[in-house]
């Protein structure tokens, strides 16, 4: 289906071109006129007081917080949706899934083990790349620009690592007791990993049925250019905030 996607994309040169002077557009228009808290799901007042009352070990709300974060992450939903659109088989988004998991895992824990907190936006600004990545890859546009198509399992096992340090960005503003930090830690991922498998359970059932209709792949090249302006603006949105801040 992915060559099938690229065969028609190589019959459209028209709108290929359309869309790379569209969306350059959409990212300067966003950073001229746009406003990150619109698009910002940073740690909320409740969340960040609640937190910074308690002390020791609470598993269930760190559990609750990381659940809730993924759930409400918009910027890693729409990386995990780009990275199964073209995958069929249980054992490949199985693997993807994992790649993806263990780059965040890993980044989000020493992260804020270390307190290696970087800038809010900045980081987001570089998840927002990642989704205009994985819609380009999905493309084909790797393969006709470099000749060559780049390695998807260890472009998303980085990108995981990236979306990692957005975690502990975000746990960083929590301002969390020491006492308590890594249970508390492996709690939050463990909740993080249950919303992912909750929403991607979602997208999947979503595709499934998708996928069985001739509208696939009319607008598969549609949806992957949306995914790619999403992720524009959502970088956009953010280098707003860091120069604006």
């Amino acid at each position: 289906m992915h060559g099938l996607l690229q065969e028609r994309l190589s019959r459209s040169p028209w709108a290929m071109w359309q869309s790379r002077l569209l969306l350059p557009s959409i990212f300067f228009l966003c950073l001229l006129f746009g406003t990150s808290d619109v698009w910002s799901h940073a740690v909320t007042a409740g969340d960040k007081g609640y937190i910074q009352e308690i002390s020791g070990v609470n598993l269930l709300p760190f559990m609750y917080l990381g659940a809730k974060h993924m759930m409400t992450g918009y910027d890693h939903l729409l990386f995990l949706f780009g990275v199964i659109f073209f995958l069929y088989r249980l054992s490949h988004i199985g693997l993807y899934v994992s790649l993806f998991a263990l780059g965040h895992s890993t980044t989000m824990i020493l992260g804020v083990y270390f307190n290696i907190g970087i800038n809010s936006y900045l980081i987001d600004a570089i998840i927002g790349l990642s989704v205009v990545y994985k819609a380009l890859d999905n493309l084909g546009a790797f393969q006709r620009w470099l000749g060559f198509q780049p390695n998807t399992k260890i472009a998303t096992l980085v990108f995981g690592l990236f979306h990692g340090f957005g975690l502990a960005t975000k746990i960083i503003e929590y301002e969390i007791s020491p006492d308590g930090l890594v249970p508390n830690l492996l709690a939050f991922n463990v909740g993080v990993e249950i919303g992912q498998l909750l929403a991607l359970t979602v997208i999947l059932i979503g595709m499934s049925y998708w996928r069985r209709t001739p509208s696939f792949i009319r607008n598969a090249y549609t949806a992957n250019v949306a995914m790619m302006s999403a992720g524009f603006i959502l970088v956009g949105m953010q280098l707003t905030g860091f120069f604006v801040s």
